[in-house]
């Protein structure tokens, strides 16, 4: 169960990282609701993660799977270039975060 709520507790920090890009520095409401919402959640997640999974284990996942998702975003909305060294470097981020998983 720690798992499953830290695996959403790091999409959502993906969610909150676009939000707050989108937010204008917090002068967009919707934005600025999604970013103060999500950026709850997935700390509350993180931090009840942690009480079954080893801190450094868990933070590095939830910090691995948020930047890997972020990433992705800016390729998809077209903010970031899809370079192959950017790509190689996330697939390594990816691969990682499953590592850490798998020896935990």
């Amino acid at each position: 169960m720690a798992w499953t709520v830290l695996i959403f507790s790091g999409m959502l920090e993906a969610v909150w990282a676009a939000a707050l890009s989108e937010s204008n520095g917090f002068k967009k409401p919707k934005p600025t609701i999604l970013f103060f919402t999500s950026v709850t959640v997935s700390m509350a997640g993180l931090a009840w993660a942690m009480t079954d999974l080893p801190t450094g284990t868990a933070y590095a996942v939830w910090v691995g799977i948020g930047a890997s998702l972020t990433v992705l975003w800016g390729f998809i909305t077209k903010q970031e270039r899809p370079t192959i060294a950017r790509v190689l470097l996330l697939l390594l981020l990816v691969g990682s975060v499953i590592g850490l998983k798998a020896v935990s």
